[in-house]
């Protein structure tokens, strides 16, 4: 008798961005180049996945960051959904849902107008979002066929 193994389900992954520089968000702040380097530098150094999560719900991990890394436009991402994500996974691949967040702690930051200009900032988190802060923060391709999300 032979089995005939079960499909698996490919992977659910998109890229993005969690972040734009120079960008003011809904809280006012924005963000400089270079503001991510350092705990990105220790995240990769200490073999630290950062979680994905559903509308920054620390409950609800709903998969990975497989990239995190700054270019000259902001915080590239590319992740990859849990097969257990449910909601969140038909909400990324309806397009539903398409913002990026981002949970972190500020190191340096100088006053800038009515917000911050956010120098060094400890990453914790990203977030799959309804309403990103940061409106240009978003999900900008969509792969549920297990292709290649190359850096830029």
């Amino acid at each position: 008798m032979s089995s005939v193994p079960e499909p698996t389900q490919p992977t659910l992954r998109f890229a993005g961005y969690a972040a734009v520089f120079g960008k003011r968000d809904s809280g006012g702040d924005v963000i400089v180049p270079g503001a991510f380097a350092e705990t990105l530098a220790a995240r990769q150094q200490a073999g630290v996945r950062l979680p994905l999560l559903w509308q920054h719900r620390p409950g609800q991990r709903i998969g990975w960051v497989d990239l995190a890394e700054e270019d000259r436009h902001g915080l590239r991402v590319i992740a990859s959904l849990s097969p257990g994500a449910g909601p969140a996974a038909k909400a990324l691949a309806e397009g539903a849902v398409n913002g990026l967040s981002f949970g972190y702690r500020v190191r340096d930051a100088a006053p800038r107008g009515d917000g911050r200009e956010l120098r060094t900032i400890d990453l914790i988190e990203v977030s799959l979002v309804t309403r990103p802060m940061q409106q240009l923060a978003r999900v900008h391709y969509v792969d549920s066929k297990g292709g290649r999300l190359a850096p830029a």
